[in-house]
């Protein structure tokens, strides 16, 4: 399929083209000045830089999609906990960084419009915007941004991120059930009976007030144990419900159909790529449809790999068939020991049906 031009332009000399399935949008982007001298900056001390950046893309992301798509319909942005936590975010960067997050914001605005006519076809009804709390990605909801219209039931999810792919840092510990969250299955009293040495060694070692770095062989004490456990515990449950795989997909991505927004700095591009599982995306308007198709994807049915990653002691890797590849490393994310863990979890290879739209910055 090719997009021979797009819906409409924030940016001068739009080209496109494509390979496959992967298209390119190359533009420039008239500084906006968003966020200036009125916006109260108010006093809280943030998570994390990485935090920071997240939130202030989440910020200028919505600010870029409220004022395109108030050139054509009625739009308001709910002004809920999170709007104001990312806009204390955005008030941290320098202007230098505003300017770069305000082009990578506004390029991906440009590919979704053309995928999305809805968000932008006339109409008096009014178009809600608003920034999800974090809550919501602890129920499955993986989506940062809400594009909703009320009147005709329709609404799409944005899932934002910043200089980084990784697609969930879930926890493994002493008390987290990560099989209830992840497939609905509680673990079974195997795997609590295997992972309970490792975490009383890790709990007798935070009484002591140790550092993960002077434990003498975590590798061996602790990765690979906990890694066998989790890996013979998916193993277990898969014999006696087949429907983990799709399951495990819906955990990873969400629960709910969405376009993920990659912004990369080092290479000038943002990413745009279009997890439609349910067909809920790319719906066509009352009388406009979708310039770029964004075709619905096939949930996994059986797993086809789940081991260590060869010559690794701290990383699994799982390969379920039509192309879906993940790998789950395992690392701690404190420097004193406590009894958990985190996992890295990075999508390694997906279905060649998934639209993968890099947008380059000029």
């Amino acid at each position: 399929m090719r997009v021979k031009s797009m819906c409409f332009c924030l940016q001068k000399d739009t080209r496109i083209c494509d390979s496959q399935n992967t298209f390119v949008v190359m533009g420039s982007v008239g500084s906006q000045g968003y966020g200036g001298n009125t916006l109260v900056i108010e006093k809280q001390q943030m998570s994390s830089k990485s935090n920071d950046r997240g939130r202030a893309y989440e910020y200028i992301t919505l600010l870029v999609i409220e004022r395109e798509i108030r050139k054509f319909r009625p739009v308001k942005i709910e002004q809920n906990s999170s709007f104001f936590a990312a806009r204390r975010a955005w008030q941290t960067l320098s202007v230098s960084e505003k300017n770069t997050y305000e082009i990578s914001a506004s390029v991906a605005a440009t590919a979704i419009f053309d995928m999305e006519p809805r968000m932008v076809e006339d109409g008096d009804d009014t178009l809600e915007l608003f920034i999800q709390t974090d809550e919501h990605g602890e129920e499955g909801d993986v989506r940062d941004i809400i594009v909703l219209r009320r009147n005709i039931q329709w609404e799409i999810g944005l899932s934002l991120k910043h200089n980084h792919f990784a697609v969930k840092h879930s926890r493994l510990s002493y008390k987290l059930d990560f099989g209830k969250s992840w497939y609905e299955i509680p673990c079974s009293e195997h795997y609590w009976n295997e992972v309970k040495p490792i975490f009383d060694y890790l709990s007798d070692e935070k009484k002591k007030g140790t550092k993960f770095s002077e434990l003498n062989d975590k590798e061996n004490d602790v990765y690979i144990p906990l890694l066998t456990a989790f890996i013979n515990e998916v193993k277990r449950q898969y014999d006696s419900h087949r429907d983990i795989p799709q399951k495990l997909i819906e955990y990873l991505l969400g629960k709910f159909d969405s376009y993920k927004v990659i912004s990369i700095e080092r290479e000038k591009l943002t990413r745009i790529e279009g997890f439609n599982l349910h067909g809920k995306l790319n719906l066509n308007a009352t009388k406009q449809v979708a310039k770029v198709e964004v075709p619905i994807l096939s949930l996994p049915k059986r797993i086809v790999h789940l081991a260590m990653m060869p010559d690794s002691t701290n990383t699994v890797e799982l390969y379920l068939d039509g192309g879906w590849q993940f790998s789950f490393r395992i690392h701690n994310a404190e420097t004193y020991v406590t009894p958990s863990l985190k996992f890295d979890i990075q999508i390694v290879g997906m279905p060649t049906a998934i639209l993968t739209i890099n947008c380059k910055w000029n």
